[in-house]
């Protein structure tokens, strides 16, 4: 996939404001720590995790992709009857139907000619939603369009909590330990044609993209329902970290190669890259199997946990904001998400 006029003119994000220690969450887990002989503070030296947000209880999370998403058109100045596509690509919604985008399209006043939907594609949503609307883009389809995510862990991690001092064994432990890296915010990208007016002098350009698929391991994650009683659902949500770890770098060494090979850029070329925050092993793993050194890396997670969606895009904004990417700057997006599924995204910045 390659573009010639798509360019990205707003990341604007919305961090849950309530601060949750990996401490905290380990203290609600005493019994089990102990029974374990687990010492307090394993979780942040597992995951290189320190704290993440949640929202409030009985937060809709279209209420903070509508905060997101006013917060990119104040900076844009851009009209919303002007979007021709309003994506909505979390994985939590706020119901089975409608699209959760309908919630926020409502909110913002977009015009009657505008596609509104919601996209599904675990953590990689986000970047599949910029690629949808690159596509309407260059296709000459639409002049602009926004892509709106919002993520929250309060309600799955204590869930999980829960269900782990119910079966405080050393599997159900294993399973859950990554659900308890879960974090909570909101994002809105606008892309555009170039074409309209804006009081934004931010202007990155996409220039391609590459993707891959390891489908045949989709069951390594998963998060849903299981039913246990007559009409009662309990959510659940069970990852195979090592397994999951493994094949997620093998995948992205194949992406890689191909993005670059796509893109005609050598590795070095490359001068920064915004990866999706998991986690220290995580990092260091896909790092060393790309060969990117680490200062060519933002990362976000020891402060905000894995946000899902919102992960890679709020490092973006962030990484923007602390003058870590520059004007000029090659820049590559890389996500990996449950299914699995490969995304690589190229920029100039």
């Amino acid at each position: 996939m390659n573009y010639s006029r798509v360019y990205i003119n707003s990341l604007a994000y919305e961090l849950a404001p309530e601060m949750v220690s990996s401490r905290e969450l380990e203290s609600r887990l005493a019994p089990l720590y102990q029974k374990f002989r687990i010492p307090i503070g394993q979780l942040a030296a597992l995951t290189g995790i320190e704290e993440r947000r949640w929202w409030p209880k009985g937060f809709k999370v279209s209420q903070g992709a509508v905060c997101a998403a006013q917060k990119a058109l104040a900076e844009t100045g851009l009209d919303p009857k002007a979007l021709g596509a309003l994506v909505y690509t979390g994985v939590c919604r706020d119901q089975h139907e409608p699209a959760t985008a309908c919630a926020v399209a409502s909110e913002i006043g977009i015009g009657r000619d505008c596609a509104v939907f919601d996209i599904s594609n675990a953590c990689l949503g986000v970047l599949s939603g910029i690629l949808d609307v690159a596509n309407r883009i260059e296709l000459g389809q639409i002049r602009a369009g926004m892509v709106v995510s919002c993520e929250s862990s309060r309600e799955i991690v204590e869930a999980s909590i829960e269900q782990m001092l119910a079966d405080p064994s050393m599997a159900n432990f294993a399973a859950s330990l990554a659900t308890l890296t879960g974090g909570s915010g909101a994002v809105a990208v606008i892309l555009t044609d170039g074409s309209l007016p804006l009081t934004t002098s931010r202007k990155h350009q996409l220039l391609g993209a590459s993707q891959l698929a390891a489908p045949e391991h989709h069951q390594m994650c998963q998060w849903g329902f299981v039913e246990v009683g007559n009409r009662l659902y309990r959510e659940v949500m069970r990852t195979d970290a090592v397994a999951l770890l493994k094949e997620g770098v093998e995948l992205a060494r194949q992406t890689w190669e191909q993005f670059l090979q796509q893109r005609q850029w050598l590795a070095g070329q490359v001068d920064k890259v915004i990866c999706h925050q998991v986690g220290a092993a995580n990092r260091k793993q896909v790092l060393g199997a790309l060969g990117i050194a680490e200062h060519k890396e933002f990362p976000t997670f020891a402060r905000l946990g894995n946000m899902g969606t919102v992960s890679l895009p709020v490092s973006a904004a962030l990484a923007h904001g602390e003058g870590f990417l520059q004007a000029g700057d090659r820049v590559s997006f890389l996500g990996i998400g449950s299914g699995l599924n490969c995304m690589m995204l190229g920029l100039r910045w």
